[in-house]
Order: C-alpha cells, then sequence, then structure tokens
C-alpha cells in the first residue's frame, strides 16, 4: 500500500477494495463479466470528520461497505472508493 497525496475532507474515506473473487467454494472459476463488486476492503485515507463527529475509522482497517457505496477513482494506477463514513456498515 503506498503513500497517497490525497487527503479525503470532512467524513470522507479513501478505500482500496478487496479483489473480486476468482472462485467459488467448489472450485468453478468466475468469469469477468459475472464477478460480484466487493464489498469489503482496506481505509488508505481518511478525513479529519466533522465538527461534532470525530472519525471513528482510521487507516489501515478493514471494513465493509454497501454494495453501490462511494464514488470510484483512479490514483497512481490504483482503483478507489471515496465514500462517506455513514456508507460503512462494520469494521472487521
Amino acid at each position: 500500500m503506498a503513500k497517497l497525496k490525497i487527503k479525503p475532507l470532512a467524513d470522507r474515506v479513501m478505500v482500496e477494495p478487496a479483489q473480486a473473487e476468482e472462485k467459488t467454494a467448489g472450485g468453478i472459476i468466475i468469469p469477468d463479466t459475472a464477478k460480484e463488486k466487493p464489498q469489503k476492503g482496506t481505509v488508505v485515507a481518511v478525513g479529519p470528520g466533522k465538527k461534532d463527529e470525530p472519525m471513528t475509522v482510521k487507516v489501515g482497517d478493514v471494513v465493509l461497505y454497501g454494495k453501490y457505496s462511494g464514488t470510484e477513482i483512479t490514483v497512481d494506477g490504483g482503483n478507489y472508493l471515496i465514500m462517506r463514513e455513514s456508507d460503512i456498515v462494520a469494521v472487521i
């Protein structure tokens, strides 16, 4: 995980999504067109929070988030999501 030069604002979090599953539990290989969007990732940058709401996640946390949460961006060849902390449903 490289050091990014992006700092999210307010209550936003930058997440690096986990890789989509390549195989099913039974060993069947999943083609790219059928892969599910991952709903798990690692926090790589955290904003300062809002005035009355400090951030509860930190860099390095592995989190679960909603299927359609965040905005996809590409930085230095890596794919990331920027979302509000409220879009995160759990820290693993």
